[in-house]
């Protein structure tokens, strides 16, 4: 089993956003989202993870992330999506750009 680090990104009240990385290689992202009764996620991983270690990813998620957020769930429902990482969007926030156009920045 490979040694799953998970990061915080980003969290509200009823969601959480993590990176997940191992020691030598970035992984991917999931989203949960957090109801009564199930948890709902999105998974993104590397293109180069197999069935094998997405099924063992999701165990993590399941037993290191949903399962300590709340002591009840019904159910842990997950979308997984297989890819390539573009980079992180973002709208430029330079103070010098005074002709109000948004930028996208990669």
């Amino acid at each position: 089993m490979l040694d799953y680090r998970f990061e915080r990104v980003a969290r509200t009240a009823q969601s959480e956003q993590w990176v997940i990385e191992t020691a030598d290689r970035p992984v991917g992202r999931v989203d949960l989202h957090f109801t009564n009764s199930k948890t709902y996620g999105t998974l993104v991983v590397q293109q180069y993870l197999v069935d094998d270690e997405i099924e063992e990813l999701l165990g993590a998620i399941d037993e290191r992330l949903v399962t300590t957020a709340d002591e009840y769930r019904e159910d842990f429902v997950v979308s997984v999506w297989r890819g390539d990482d573009l980079g992180i969007f973002a709208e430029d926030s330079d103070d010098d750009d005074d002709d109000g156009d948004d930028k996208v920045a990669l």
